[in-house]
């Protein structure tokens, strides 16, 4: 029984997230049915991340065992064969036998991306979050080495959140500019349900001063939802790479 791992990326726009749900058509539902058609059986595939309906990867990473006798490299293409144009398998590999996608990640970088212009977009309406105002750059990231570090992320959580364990550890975060799209990369050991989505909420709020950057350790301390900002939309979040 070999275990093999993908890294595959794709468009959540029309997908309720990776995780599979009863009537809902989710990314796990459609790589497991793909799966079946190769192996005649069913095979469960484990994410690393289980990224939220309308959210999308770049970088997802994908583990699951079969006794296939199909060559490794092999796995990607085959699947590709199966898979709607939204979901690319980018690339297979055999791992150790112990490897894990979600449980031997080390940590996860996401990217939010932003978008300032006064019309509202048209061919990126589903992969950034488009905000028709200008944003105070500068104290955005005044704001945003209060996040760094090991923290109680509870008010950062988004509701109906199952992780017992709130703290979190964020080792980067940054804002890049290039007009007239706004790119937040942020990199930690883990992360909350929605966690990304309100911090870049929050951060949206500090730009457009309707709250203090120097407020971010007194909302951290509050443990409570209701002291940071909105969640941003889910269609500007992309997991880019799981860290192992």
């Amino acid at each position: 029984m070999a275990t093999i791992k993908l890294t595959i990326e794709y468009d959540g726009t029309v997908y309720a997230g990776w995780q599979q749900q009863p009537n809902h058509l989710t990314i796990q539902a459609v790589l497991e049915e793909a799966l079946s058609k190769i192996t005649q059986q069913h095979i469960s595939a484990v994410a690393a991340g289980r990224t939220d309906s309308g959210v999308h990867a770049l970088g997802q990473v994908v583990s699951f065992q079969s006794d296939k006798p199909l060559a490794p490299a092999q796995w990607a293409p085959a699947l590709n064969s199966y898979l709607p144009k939204d979901i690319s398998v980018i690339s297979s590999e055999q791992a150790p036998d112990d490897f894990h996608a979600r449980f031997s990640a080390k940590g996860k970088i996401y990217e939010y991306r932003i978008t300032l212009q006064p019309s509202r977009p048209a061919l990126n309406r589903h992969r950034v979050w488009h905000l028709p105002h200008p944003l105070d750059i500068d104290a955005m990231r005044q704001a945003m080495p209060d996040f760094w570090g090991t923290h109680d992320f509870t008010s950062f959580r988004g509701p109906r959140s199952q992780t017992v364990n709130p703290v979190c550890t964020i080792s980067y975060l940054s804002l890049s500019t290039e007009t007239p799209i706004l790119t937040f990369r942020i990199e930690g050991n883990r992360f909350l349900k929605q966690m990304v989505r309100t911090i870049v909420g929050t951060l949206v709020e500090v730009g457009l001063h309707k709250r203090s950057p120097h407020t971010i350790q007194d909302i951290l301390q509050a443990k409570d939802r209701r002291t940071a900002g909105r969640t941003a939309p889910p269609h500007g979040l992309y997991l880019t790479q799981v860290l192992y």
